[in-house]
């Protein structure tokens, strides 16, 4: 085997975390293609084990610091279950706005500082100036849509990121009269920017297309919340069938595991969502972004960039009408009617299906729990895409630096969530002798 190093990478930060894809060519072949995800275990699932159950959702947000209240929600909703709580409308509501916040603020951070810069040759977000006007508005832009996003989730939420509001059983404080006519009056103010992003990433060109499957979390209107597990190729599973069906895989080189379907890959995010439930959208949001939505379902998987912008959109349009219809009181926390069980939580978080199971004892403490995050589930999918757009680009005997480009930028349209840190891909290349 002859080594070709190419593991040059110094600070690649239009990612989150530290992966290293180690791959060996022979005739022009790939013969293996192994990305692992190099993060340290964090050991979540054990560090639950033992505690109590009121504490859970505060100890799993900390998983991640940019998506933390999906995994608050999920978890909320897991110990929901198990203790026989139902949420009452209005917490139904403030969970759905605590999602809409959360993804109006976390698709523009991927899309415009981790993605945009590809599309303008530029080496960060940074590097975009303020004198040319087009770059001037893409500037506002961002900036404008991640803070009426910020402040959605404060309002409701109690903060953008580890919320303080949500309880198991319902919410500490709701929004006072004059915070919700400032959130009003942002997301109505950012709405023709949103309309810009669509169109920005409709008018890339950008395209990596391999057939593969996809899985969402499918309702009637569109929900990042409720609904039922569905597939491409029409299978709809439970929610509390879940592990009945995702298989889990050991993948020796990564930290991270892998999941399959059916023995087969699969994907899942803003993609898989619109691929799936594009038509309930938001009344609005159809008709705003009727063009774009044209191209789903899609199997280039940079329209996954393109789907996150239409979200956004949905997300202020549905955040405006609930804003605009209700009005919030103060109530007191929803109580178990029971003292022990098993309860899954099922969210889409801005990455994809995100599964939080916990078994809680007659103690109030946590007997055991599992918890599936969607860049596992995307895993296998992004390696078997990496070995697929290797072979493409081969012929073309690109540089060690085109191809790592090429690379990540196939990667960021995932927008994997590898925990946060600065180093992203270490990329190997060992030929094979013929």
């Amino acid at each position: 085997m002859h080594q070709v190093d190419l593991s040059f990478t110094k600070e690649i930060t239009k990612v989150e975390g530290a992966a290293t894809l180690d791959i060996s060519i022979k005739a022009g072949k790939v013969e293996h293609c192994r990305f692992g995800i190099t993060e340290f275990k964090r050991f979540y699932t054990q560090a639950m084990r033992g505690k109590p159950y009121k504490t859970l959702p505060s100890l799993l947000a900390r998983i991640c610091g940019t998506c933390s209240n999906a995994h608050l929600l999920c978890s909320i909703e897991a110990c929901e279950h198990a203790l026989g709580i139902t949420p009452s409308a209005q917490s139904q509501l403030m969970k759905h706005l605590t999602m809409y916040g959360l993804n109006i603020r976390d698709h523009a951070l991927h899309l415009y500082l981790f993605a945009l810069p590809d599309m303008f040759g530029k080496d960060s977000f940074l590097s975009f100036d303020e004198n040319i006007p087009e770059q001037h508005q893409i500037l506002h832009d961002a900036f404008a849509i991640k803070a009426a996003g910020n402040y959605l989730s404060i309002i409701i939420a109690g903060r953008s990121v580890h919320a303080v509001n949500p309880m198991i059983g319902g919410f500490l404080n709701v929004p006072k009269l004059e915070e919700v006519a400032e959130a009003i009056k942002k997301l109505e103010e950012i709405r023709p920017a949103v309309l810009r992003t669509i169109k920005l990433f409709a008018d890339c060109q950008y395209r990596f297309d391999r057939k593969t499957d996809f899985m969402a979390l499918v309702s009637q209107p569109f929900s990042f919340l409720e609904g039922e597990i569905v597939t491409d190729t029409g299978d709809h599973i439970a929610e509390k069938d879940f592990r009945d069906h995702l298989e889990h895989t050991v993948i020796p080189y990564s930290q991270a595991s892998g999941y399959v379907y059916k023995g087969k890959s699969y994907m899942v995010g803003s993609l898989a969502r619109l691929n799936l439930s594009k038509n309930s959208l938001h009344s609005k949001t159809k008709e705003s972004a009727m063009e774009a939505l044209t191209r789903f379902p899609s199997t280039n998987i940079f329209d996954n960039n393109l789907a996150q912008a239409i979200e956004i959109l949905h997300c202020v349009d549905q955040s405006l009408e609930i804003l605009h219809t209700t009005k919030f009181a103060k109530e007191v926390l929803q109580t178990p009617t029971s003292t022990e069980g098993i309860g899954i939580g099922v969210i889409e978080a801005p990455r994809g299906t995100l599964y939080h199971k916990v078994s809680i004892g007659a103690d109030g403490n946590v007997i055991e729990g599992e918890i599936v995050v969607p860049t596992g589930q995307n895993q296998i999918n992004i390696e078997q895409d990496m070995a697929r757009l290797i072979e493409e680009l081969l012929p073309q005997n690109p540089s060690a630096e085109q191809l790592q480009q090429e690379l990540e930028k196939l990667i960021r349209a995932y927008d994997p969530c590898m925990s946060c840190a600065s180093h992203f891909l270490k990329l190997r290349i060992a030929e094979a002798k013929s």
